[in-house]
């Protein structure tokens, strides 16, 4: 029988060292050691090195599972348990010395999500929670905000820097939010954006275009902090459709009306 509470808190003991060494790569770094994927993706020897960090790490604790990971540094086998891995979540801010990234990790069982860990690099901030527990910031209880106004929230969003097909869409969800809500923000982290909804500084997020590892770790994070999430057309299949909403659940629905009418 795993026990999933002391395996959520050897996880977070390894998101933080994946993270002080991103620290320590962050004094000094210099653009002309950064990669491109594909247009406007973007990589460094410090994404790479955390992932292989928390792998080699995660295969001690769980030697059984397989990995979903963002840079491939192990080859994808679908397992019993999944690990879903960002190492750098905000590699952009990371490169232009922006100040907002995070380690992501999510574990999926039969693809159920059952843990959660993001670590905000600069603000020393470890968000968790395992299947069964609460959701948790630095040891306190964390919830979602319990606003059911639209006109009374701030809500995060990610700007699409790569995949543009909706992008009217997009902007046309944008400029109701922009006149109906209190603010918009853009982190430039996926993994933070979900960590903030869970602890109440963002009363909602929704973003498309995302990928498994970008929202695994804060999407359950959220579950466990009473949020509700869905896909954009309202289905449960977030983590691998591209499109997530995430608020509690009070103010879910007018959140959802907005979203599904421009979509």
């Amino acid at each position: 029988m795993i026990n999933f509470e002391k395996l959520c808190i050897d996880t977070c003991t390894l998101a933080k060292i994946a993270g002080l060494f991103i620290m320590k790569e962050s004094k000094g770094f210099t653009y002309d050691k950064v990669e491109t994927k594909t247009f406007n993706q973007l990589v460094s020897y410090v994404d790479k090195t955390a992932e292989q960090m928390l792998v080699e790490g995660l295969q001690k604790l769980l030697p059984q599972a397989g990995y979903i990971t963002e840079e491939e540094t192990i080859a994808t086998e679908e397992k019993e348990f999944m690990w879903i891995i960002d190492p750098l979540d905000g590699t952009t801010n990371f490169i232009h010395s922006l100040p907002v990234f995070s380690v992501s990790i999510g574990l999926m069982h039969n693809k159920e999500l059952i843990l959660g860990v993001v670590y905000e690099c600069n603000r020393d901030e470890m968000f968790y929670a395992w299947k069964g527990s609460k959701a948790y910031l630095n040891n306190q209880i964390i919830q979602v905000k319990q606003n059911p106004d639209l006109s009374k929230s701030l809500l995060a969003t990610g700007f699409p820097y790569y995949d543009f097909e909706v992008m009217e869409n997009y902007l046309a969800t944008l400029k109701y939010l922009m006149v109906n809500t209190q603010g918009m923000r853009r982190m430039g982290s996926a993994a933070v954006d979900l960590a903030y909804t869970a602890c109440g500084r963002f009363d909602g997020f929704f973003e498309y275009g995302l990928h498994p590892w970008d929202v695994a770790g804060g999407a359950f994070i959220v579950q466990q902090a009473g949020g509700k999430l869905s896909t954009f057309s309202g289905s449960n299949d977030y983590i691998f459709s591209k499109t997530l909403i995430a608020s509690s659940a009070v103010l879910y629905p007018s959140f959802f009306e907005v979203i599904k009418k421009n979509f």
